[in-house]
């Protein structure tokens, strides 16, 4: 193996490495901490409403993404003025599970749950999730 074979795997590996631990966290922080300071994305968590605004998943360990993905998507369906930043999360959301670049939150595909709340706590414990990675 010669030397431009071996530097070119050791930047290949490098790259994954870094690719791997990118989990999006400063933005991620920023964006909900915009949404929670914006009083129109808080509304009642009813179980048994219809309702436009309804329950979100707080997901259980192990199943952030997953779940963090469904919530936000359910948030971007179901606003009626449609919001940039829920777009943003959801889309950063969809791109860590998909690609698995964020190897600090374990990988489930399905969103596992024991309790739904409302807009305020979902969006609080993304940011309780996040602010744990950056510690």
């Amino acid at each position: 193996m010669n030397a431009s074979m071996l530097s070119y795997i050791l930047l290949s590996w490098l790259l994954l490495s870094v690719q791997a631990q990118y989990c999006g966290v400063r933005e991620i922080i920023r964006y909900t901490r915009r949404l929670l300071g914006d009083s129109s994305v808080s509304c009642p968590c009813r179980q048994t409403a219809v309702s436009s605004c309804s329950c979100l998943p707080i997901p259980e360990r192990g199943h952030e993404l997953a779940c963090f993905v469904d919530g936000t998507k359910h948030l971007m369906e179901n606003n009626e003025s449609s919001n940039p930043v829920i777009t943003r999360l959801y889309l950063t959301f969809q791109a860590l599970l998909d690609r698995n670049l964020c190897i600090s939150l374990a990988h489930s595909d399905q969103c596992q749950y024991e309790t739904k709340g409302n807009v305020k706590e979902f969006l609080q414990k993304i940011l309780t999730t996040y602010q744990e990675i950056d510690k």
